[in-house]
């Protein structure tokens, strides 16, 4: 798990402050226990309340309307394509991205020349006279991550706009004129269309198929509002990457996950949960592959909370993590349950109650342990440039 590791942003005390001179205070115990606390009680609150919305979205739904559901064959395919693209995305900011920490602080006394392919530069120790080579940056890695950023930028939007919708529909006068919308886009000239020319006379009593549906979205001027106060969030969130904007999203993507994402039965989470145990063992803990990812990708995809809350106010910075897997799979499982719990009509939900309380033991335990053995509480350290 990925659960007590620093956020990219941060700086360690020791390493930083021998390149720049400066010294980071260490956090104290009473923040640390602050942030732990946080992101604990952060990931409990969109697994409560995405299993009850799944609930509902189960019995609301249509059978033609509910999500796609996760078979045991998808279940066993997951971490495999979980690992390639991880692998993937480390290869692209490892491979091309070389550490900014190294060219920004050595290229202005090293000598740099361009290779004869053109794809490595050389760099020469002036002292040693040794020669290092590194690929050089195909694309910058800014523009990556504002593309990255513009993308979940729309499904931040999206999500925290259908979190909030059920709760802003109680502030809503009785007289608020509330129109409804629909998008629909359809496959097929007008011609094939329903309406369009062959179509049966109206009244005629004939009927004939409709053409294909890509998008039909109903909505009221109520999801208006929610998608505009969304808006703002995410403009915020795409100015400043304030950790308040981001958690934001990253709680919407949580809870909408747990909701929206169902397991066929048992078994099956029992495959994904396997499946993911040994990915997080063998990538977290046997390589640094998720250390870089983490530290070089710029998304709400993990909450933060900052450890010198404390002392600094919001405008804090050092931060600890929880990636939003650690949330999401978990709780689709138990989302399981509470289905499971309430098809039994028994009116009570042993099985929720007892795996909820269990994922709470497990997270707090996994956090106690890597605080003590500081084994995935890693520092990520921002060097700045030799003057």
């Amino acid at each position: 798990m990925d659960s007590a590791l620093s956020d990219p942003h941060n700086g360690s005390a020791e390493a930083g402050g021998a390149a720049n001179g400066t010294t980071r205070p260490p956090s104290t115990p009473e923040g640390i226990a602050l942030a732990y606390g946080s992101l604990l009680l952060m990931a409990l609150l969109p697994i409560f309340f995405g299993a009850l919305r799944s609930v509902r979205c189960a019995r609301g739904k249509n059978a033609s309307d509910m999500p796609e559901t996760i078979t045991s064959r998808d279940a066993a395919r997951f971490p495999i394509i979980a690992s390639c693209t991880l692998l993937g995305l480390y290869l692209f900011f490892k491979v091309y991205f070389p550490n900014k920490s190294y060219t920004g602080s050595v290229l202005k006394t090293w000598k740099t020349q361009k290779s004869k392919k053109g794809k490595t530069a050389v760099i020469q120790n002036p002292t040693t006279r040794d020669n290092h080579r590194f690929p050089l940056e195909i694309f910058s890695q800014e523009y990556i991550n504002l593309l990255l950023s513009m993308y979940f930028f729309v499904l931040g939007i999206l999500a925290l706009s259908h979190t909030i919708s059920p709760f802003m529909n109680k502030f809503f006068p009785a007289n608020f004129p509330n129109r409804q919308y629909q998008l629909l886009f359809t496959q097929g000239s007008g011609e094939n269309k329903e309406g369009g020319r062959g179509s049966p006379a109206p009244g005629s009593g004939l009927t004939r198929p409709l053409c294909p549906e890509i998008i039909n979205y109903e909505f009221d001027a109520k999801d208006l509002v929610c998608l505009g106060l969304s808006s703002i969030v995410g403009v915020w969130y795409l100015l400043r990457k304030h950790w308040i904007a981001n958690n934001l999203f990253g709680l919407a993507f949580s809870l909408n996950g747990v909701e929206l994402l169902h397991l066929n039965n048992v078994s099956t989470g029992c495959i994904l949960l396997g499946g993911l145990f040994i990915y997080d063992v063998f990538w977290v803990f046997g390589t640094n592959v998720m250390v870089t990812v983490a530290k070089s990708f710029e998304a709400p995809i993990k909450l933060v909370f900052p450890q010198d809350l404390l002392e600094k106010g919001l405008e804090a910075d050092n931060f600890a993590m929880l990636g939003l897997g650690d949330i999401v799979i978990p709780g689709i499982f138990i989302a399981l349950l509470l289905r499971f719990d309430i098809s039994l009509k028994k009116n009570t939900h042993t099985y929720f109650y007892t795996s909820f309380a269990a994922y709470i033991f497990g997270l707090g335990l996994t956090i106690f342990i890597m605080h003590i053995f500081k084994h995935a509480q890693v520092i990520f350290t921002r060097v700045e440039p030799i003057k």
